[in-house]
């Protein structure tokens, strides 16, 4: 019975409790606890809980929390005044049948009156700054799952992005192996069967470890390494306490990718990429390091470069960064940091 009492109920019957029990502490204290006594506050009790029942349902009714503060002042001092009144008039009342001595009507009511009002001020001070509050926080809950909603459907929009500007990248590669090499273009396709099951896997999480994320993208090295040949030259600096940081799933890949496309591929020589992962001043941080040098756009501002901005800012926010420039006159570095998690 008593799990199926609201909230509501429970501070009606704990507060009128309290108001009780202070009634019969003073009548104790006092001397003038008795049975009229105990009908007496049993009766202010009573009316107290229908009257501010009543009141509550006429604030439901005519929905007087969404009322702006100055019509609401008004409703609510109002309100008070009149549940004061008819309060007030009907425990005069039963007190002039409780007490057996003579009392003047309007001397006792006046007496009740300023008693009740200020107790159903109190009561209703309180019902209106629980709303409030619940209010509040049901809306600040509402912002933060929508919030949460538009941020997982953007991360699935960029991924869904990827995966196809990915695949189109690796078929080209592939494409130029095929006339020229079928036995190389068919490790290619072996190569790319096993990067599109990574990242089918991936693609479920916001996150993956770094060590996953690393297989997909020496997956990837190996199919560019078929094409490329000795014109690439990889290089991994990777701290073993971090393989198992999270970072968002294909950013590496999507990194390492332009480093060879943007950098690599249009030095005759070919080049060499560094792909670094180390803990420092509390960050993740991981560098890619690679042959070549941003003439055009030192910001940067190509898909998969854009991609990595938008989807650390939707994961980590403020607290991670992502940059990439010119190191020396002939190397280019990105690095990402991320927080510890």
């Amino acid at each position: 019975m008593f799990k199926r009492l609201s909230k509501y109920w429970w501070c009606q019957i704990l507060g009128w409790g309290a108001y009780a029990f202070l009634y019969f502490f003073f009548g104790f204290f006092f001397g003038i606890l008795g049975w009229l006594w105990v009908k007496y506050v049993l009766s202010v009790v009573v009316l107290g809980i229908l009257i501010t029942h009543a009141f509550r349902a006429i604030i439901v009714k005519y929905k007087w929390i969404q009322m702006p503060f100055e019509k609401l002042a008004i409703y609510f001092f109002f309100g008070v005044l009149i549940c004061s009144i008819l309060d007030s008039f009907l425990l005069t009342s039963l007190g002039m049948l409780f007490n057996d001595e003579q009392h003047d009507f309007y001397d006792m009511w006046v007496r009740s009156f300023i008693q009740q009002t200020v107790f159903l001020s109190l009561w209703a001070v309180i019902y209106f700054l629980w709303h409030y509050v619940e209010e509040s926080r049901n809306s600040q809950m509402g912002n933060l799952q929508l919030e949460a909603t538009v941020r997982t459907l953007e991360l699935k929009t960029i991924k869904s992005q990827l995966n196809p500007h990915f695949i189109f990248n690796a078929l080209n590669s592939i494409r130029a192996l095929v006339d020229e090499n079928p036995r190389r273009a068919r490790t290619a396709i072996t190569e790319l069967s096993n990067i599109l099951r990574s990242s089918m896997q991936a693609d479920k999480a916001e996150t993956v470890s770094l060590e996953n994320e690393l297989s997909i993208v020496k997956d990837y090295l190996a199919l560019e390494t078929i094409r490329f040949e000795e014109r690439l030259k990889v290089e991994f600096d990777i701290d073993p306490e971090t393989m198992e940081l999270p970072v968002p799933p294909l950013m590496l890949q999507t990194l390492v990718e332009n480093a060879i496309k943007h950098g690599i591929s249009k030095e005759v020589r070919g080049g060499h990429i560094l792909i670094g992962s180390q803990v420092r001043n509390m960050q993740h941080e991981i560098t890619i390091r690679n042959t070549g040098q941003i003439v055009e756009n030192l910001s940067g501002n190509g898909f998969g470069l854009n991609s990595t901005r938008q989807r650390l800012g939707l994961l980590f926010g403020k607290k991670a960064s992502f940059e990439i420039y010119n190191l020396d006159p002939a190397t280019v570095e990105a690095k990402v940091q991320m927080p510890l998690l």
